[in-house]
């Protein structure tokens, strides 16, 4: 047995991190990978790059002997993620972007989980810039950011962020599409071929909030950029974005609820800043899937 084939037989799972102009982060992400408490010879890093501006030698230098490093031709996240999978040893996946923090136990309890589930979909906590003092935008999105618990549970999907799969059950569903919601779309083939989603919130990460409105509005400009494309061309799809637009715009009314109740803000001020920007962002999204329709209905 070579030495390769050594090491490949002690990893049990394989952590897939899609890269992009953000070696900051994905160094704090590669040094909480570091600390945690599964066995360090039982899983592998496979950072893959995207094509980032500021260069693979430089990707390579901030890794060094962390990760494996990969380069991705194919612009997307979701390109990405599909070769770090190709390239993975371990007969278990856990994909987690470079911006996330994992807790110390990740990989613990995603491995546990995938004992007797095909698919999980973990927590994400938002963290703001200055700890229990969130901007309006970040306590927007400690109330409605990565609920991935609502995703699975009522829209079923799960974000690739923190997802973690069996390898052959995600040959078999296939790999990410590029210019559509890639985790929607790839979760929704996973549950035509009877696959099953399950959430656990023990498996954690945590993900810095929007800081502003500007990057809250590009946020919702690329899902809803994503899902239009997504729903398109299926039948009565234009009819059905077009209704969800209203739904979108009368939601904050119900939604507001949430906000004025909600454990993640103990301040009333955060919780009043927060309702601001959900009626805001909602309003923002409605005129945004409308011009989505009627620009490019002959498209």
């Amino acid at each position: 047995m070579s030495d390769n084939q050594e090491i490949a037989s002690h990893l049990k799972i394989s952590v897939v991190i899609p890269h992009f102009d953000d070696l900051k982060n994905l160094d704090r992400c590669l040094q909480m990978l570091e600390a945690q408490t599964l066995c360090r010879e039982s899983f592998e890093v496979l950072v893959v790059d995207n094509n980032s501006r500021c260069t693979l030698d430089r990707v390579q230098e901030v890794v060094d002997d962390r990760a494996v490093v990969l380069l991705a031709l194919e612009q997307g996240a979701g390109p990405a993620r599909n070769v770090g999978a190709a390239a993975a040893r371990a007969p278990l996946l856990a994909f987690i972007d470079s911006d996330c923090r994992p807790a110390p136990d990740w990989l613990s309890q995603a491995l546990e989980a995938l004992q007797t589930h095909a698919i999980v979909g973990g927590r994400v906590v938002t963290e703001s810039e200055i700890p229990g003092y969130p901007s309006p935008v970040e306590a927007f999105e400690a109330v409605f950011a990565f609920r991935f618990d609502k995703y699975i549970r009522k829209k079923g999907f799960t974000g690739s962020g923190n997802m973690a799969v069996r390898k052959n059950v995600f040959e078999d569903v296939g790999g990410f599409r590029k210019a559509v919601s890639e985790d929607v779309d790839w979760s929704h083939r996973a549950l035509a071929k009877n696959y099953k989603i399950i959430y656990d919130p023990s498996v954690i990460v945590g993900h810095p909030a929007r800081r502003n409105w500007q990057e809250l509005r590009k946020k919702f400009e690329r899902l809803s950029r994503e899902g239009f494309l997504l729903i398109k061309d299926k039948p009565r799809g234009r009819l059905k974005w077009f209704l969800r637009s209203f739904a979108v715009l009368l939601s904050p009314f119900i939604h507001v609820l949430r906000v004025l109740a909600a454990p993640e803000l103990p301040r009333l001020t955060d919780r009043l800043a927060a309702a601001r920007i959900l009626f805001a962002i909602r309003t923002y999204r409605f005129f945004e899937m409308n011009r989505l329709l009627f620009t490019r209905r002959t498209s």
